[in-house]
């Protein structure tokens, strides 16, 4: 920006709707503590409680973490695309580190109370969410953090990343949703036709949990929400450009 020129500012609404987005997250988070404190026990990593941190890692990391990450773009339009990117990748790659914990707990409960793995339709939704989400962080690593690939191949890479990025977080979202359903069918399948505390507190985590979803998708898909690029952003891109594919800067 020119010396005396205003700072840029964010379009109309947007920063409303990211403050709408966090204080929905953080209201998740708080209610996810609050089931599993109140109703659950808490959460203790070697006890008979090593299963509920799964469901609040995964809450964590698979919900919360990636939607900021999503928004990372939106929020931090005016920042080096540099930064920018480092920060969508550290917050991704915390989310899956959280969200790994949660994976390893959910394991080791099973293992210690003889429980079987992988037989619901909640574990394969869940664990396949992982694997891809997790697929789709190394994947956007080597094209853009640490970028080997060409130019033309960058572009056509990057809708598919857009895309996957999406919908691993409608994924994630869905399969929190399965989750709990699946939890208060085995812990309180007698009482939660009867409208019980434990059963309307659940609920009430999965609307917030798909509000939240709503939210995040609205700012992402808005089109004049998009981070512009910057002058050196395009002169850089182009350099680029002229150097993988051989092209000339006018042409």
């Amino acid at each position: 920006a020119m010396d005396g020129a205003p700072p840029p500012t964010s379009p109309t609404g947007l920063s409303v709707y990211v403050a709408v987005s966090q204080l929905l997250g953080l209201t998740l988070l708080a209610t996810t503590g609050a089931w599993l404190g109140r109703y659950r026990g808490g959460v203790a990593w070697h006890s008979p409680l090593q299963f509920n941190a799964h469901p609040l890692c995964m809450v964590l990391g698979m919900v919360f973490l990636q939607g900021d990450a999503l928004l990372v773009y939106r929020v931090f339009r005016h920042e080096a695309k540099r930064s920018t990117k480092a920060l969508h990748a550290l917050l991704h790659g915390l989310a899956l580190v959280i969200a790994l914990v949660g994976i390893i707990a959910v394991f080791e409960s099973h293992r210690s109370k003889g429980i079987p793995d992988m037989y619901s339709l909640h574990s394969w939704c869940g664990m396949a969410t992982f694997v891809l989400y997790l697929l789709q962080w190394f994947l956007g690593c080597g094209f853009f953090l640490f970028p080997a690939a060409s130019f033309s191949l960058r572009g056509w890479y990057k809708p598919q990343h857009i895309f996957f990025g999406i919908a691993l977080f409608i994924l994630s979202i869905t399969s929190c949703l399965l989750g709990i359903t699946e939890m208060l069918l085995f812990k309180i399948s007698d009482s939660y036709s009867h409208f019980v505390p434990e059963g309307i507190l659940a609920n009430t985590l999965g609307v917030l949990l798909v509000a939240f979803g709503l939210v995040v998708g609205y700012v992402l898909t808005r089109e004049e929400w998009k981070r512009p690029p910057l002058a050196e952003e395009l002169a850089l891109s182009m350099d680029f450009k002229t150097l993988t594919e051989g092209e000339s800067p006018g042409g």
